[in-house]
Formats: C-alpha cells, structure tokens, sequence
C-alpha cells in the first residue's frame, strides 16, 4: 500500500467518524512532507476537533534502530475545543511532524512542549499525549500482499520464523509454514493542552497523576479559556 492510499484511508475514516470537514489547512516545514489539519464542526455539537492528516504516511521507528521498520506504530493527532482556535493548525502540525523530522516515536503519555503558546494567545505551551481508542477507533490497515515487495524485510513478521522441523519431507530444509504478515493500524491520539506549570508537574510526577489531579479539581480540558491546574508549591 503506498502513502497517497494511506492517508486517502485515514482521511475517509477522519470523514465517517466526525463528518465532513468544515476547513483546513496544509502545513510544510523545512525538510518533512506536507501535513494538513482538518477542522470539524457540528452544528449540535459545541466542541471543535482538529485532526492531523500526513502523520501517519509513514511508521514510526525506535530511534536506536538503524532502519525503518515498515510494520511500526502509525498514528495522528487529535485536538477537541470548545471554541475554535484555527491558529493551532501550525503548531500541531508542528507536533505531528516530530516523528519524521526528529526521529522520535510520539505515544500515549508523551508530554511535548512548543516552547510556544499553543495558539495566538493561549496560556498552554505543552500537550499531553492521551491513549487512543476512546475518541476514534483504530484504522486497520490491510496486511501486505504475498507479492509486496516489503514482504522480503523480516521486521514485517509479528513473530520470528519456526524452527526447522525435521519430521517434514526432505528434513531440516524441508519446506516450513509461511510467517504471518503485519501492518500496524493508524491511532488517533488525542492532546490535552498542558500549562508551562502543569508540564513541569507531568516532568516530575508522570502523566497519570497529572490526569488524576485534573479529574479531582473537574478540569474541563476541552476549554481553551480555563486556567491551569492549583499545584501545591512542593509538587513541582
């Protein structure tokens, strides 16, 4: 499967799931492939989802790995607001050019920090990385085809090949089962918008207890004028 089919997939699944796009924008930095960000609104609902579409054209690798690994994690990003800010279209495709441009795997529990307001104006510099699922479902992607040519890269097997059983016809070499062949789905990972101060909690403290201290105060995340969570001058 080549990359125009990929995000043509994730696109049609970005469409059925939130409906159709109410605007966008395409962002290219210096060095990556281009990502757009889609903007999806209702009009009986109140909340505002932007989601990145380029992320997932390629997978992401463990950055110690000298080579790409064709069957590692794809993904992008999802941000829901109550109100619209259309000026976070750079900044997250900012975030979600990471992975090609850094070389670094974005998941669930990452924080990534700008260094800058998150929008024109925003009291939030950082995003945490939420787990997936809850928000949109999983895109499987079809399994490569016996004639795929990446079938020949070993790291495409979600197991390493059996060993050779020598009660099969001709022994050793006698012909062995095939290896299953894999393909990551695409995830949707929502971003929370952290402050610089909550950032520095998360640092610290890790994401889990920053997501319960946001449960007990009934922090509403999708709130781009909320103010940033009370930490106690100790937690930081």
């Amino acid at each position: 499967m080549d990359v125009p089919e990929v995000l043509k997939r994730v696109e049609t699944h970005l469409l059925r799931e939130f409906g159709p796009d109410t605007g966008r924008a395409e962002i290219t930095f210096l060095g990556s492939e281009p990502i757009e960000v889609l903007r999806f609104s209702h009009p009986t609902e109140r909340v505002i989802r932007y989601a990145t579409l380029g992320m997932s054209r390629s997978p992401m690798s463990d950055p110690a790995s000298p080579v790409l690994d064709p069957a590692g994690p794809r993904a992008e990003l999802v941000l829901s607001l109550k109100e619209p800010r259309d000026s976070v279209a750079r900044r997250l495709a900012l975030l979600a050019a990471i992975p090609a441009v850094e070389g670094v795997p974005v998941v669930a529990g990452a924080g990534l920090d700008l260094g800058e307001p998150l929008w024109d104006g925003a009291g939030f510099t950082a995003v945490l990385v939420a787990e997936p699922g809850g928000l949109i479902p999983d895109l499987p992607l079809p399994d490569p085809s016996p004639k795929d040519p990446a079938l020949e890269d070993p790291t495409l097997f979600d197991h390493d090949p059996p060993a050779p059983d020598p009660s099969l016809p001709g022994g050793p070499a006698g012909r062995q089962p095939a290896r299953t062949p894999v393909r990551a789905p695409v995830r949707f990972l929502p971003v929370l918008p952290m402050t610089p101060n909550e950032s520095a909690f998360k640092r610290v403290h890790g994401a889990a207890e920053l997501q319960r201290r946001w449960l007990a105060a009934g922090t509403d995340l999708r709130d781009p004028r909320r103010v940033g969570l009370r930490l106690d001058a100790g937690d930081r």
